[in-house]
């Protein structure tokens, strides 16, 4: 506690006079156009793997970043507060890419695949229910994150299960439809602080390097009709 109040001091002092701009504008409303959907570990910080600022990512953040899927009504199976958070943001905000970003070491990766029983915490072992799924992919699984040890992989595989149980919510299903939401899987590398992105024509994770990047940010610029020459 001593670190936050030193922190907040800190940026009170030498950074705030940056932002101030800023918040008075955000002051007004918010105009994110990312949903990013990650762990709550706390190795695993969203804006600054990033470089965002305020205002710029609709976070949510959740024990193995996980997405109860919704029933035939649309509504969530189990979690209320993280079904809530798709439908605000993407029914009210401009959101226009959805990320769910898993991790190496995930604490709940391992407990999943220990079997999902956490004594004196029978909460948790229930969230962590939803990740069965994500288990059974692992164990039909030979090719994502071959070659890294089983929580990775399904720490990996969690990540793609967790875009299909997006795809169970009609918003998402009609964004898509629409052509106006992308989905993307990514997945951070704590020890070698690297972000991996989802190659579905690879069928595997890649690190996003400049290559890689500048491969992205390719295929998210539209393409710009050719002006004919005026004679």
């Amino acid at each position: 506690m001593k670190k936050l109040i030193r922190g907040l001091l800190d940026f009170q002092r030498h950074t705030l006079p940056s932002y101030r701009a800023t918040f008075a504008r955000l002051a007004k409303g918010q105009s994110p156009d990312c949903l990013f959907i990650s762990c709550s570990d706390s190795r695993v910080v969203p804006n600054l793997l990033v470089s965002t600022d305020p205002g710029d990512l609709f976070t949510v953040r959740n024990v193995g970043n996980l997405v109860p899927p919704a029933a035939g009504d649309g509504q969530s199976t189990a979690d209320r507060s993280e079904a809530a958070a798709i439908e605000f943001s993407l029914g009210f905000l401009p959101i226009e890419d959805v990320v769910v970003c898993g991790h190496s070491s995930c604490g709940a990766m391992k407990a999943i695949l220990a079997g999902g029983a956490v004594n004196g915490s029978p909460n948790l072992e229930q969230w962590l229910a939803h990740g069965t799924p994500s288990l059974k992919a692992l164990r039909e699984n030979t090719q994502v994150g071959a070659g890294l040890p089983d929580a990775d992989r399904l720490s990996q595989l969690n990540v793609l299960e967790q875009l299909e149980h997006l795809k169970t919510y009609p918003i998402v299903r009609d964004r898509l439809a629409a052509g106006t939401l992308r989905l993307h899987g990514w997945w951070f590398d704590i020890g070698a602080a690297q972000v991996h992105a989802y190659r579905a024509d690879l069928g595997r994770f890649v690190p996003i390097d400049e290559t890689e990047g500048d491969r992205l940010l390719t295929e998210l610029t539209p393409e710009q009709p050719t002006l004919r020459a005026v004679q």
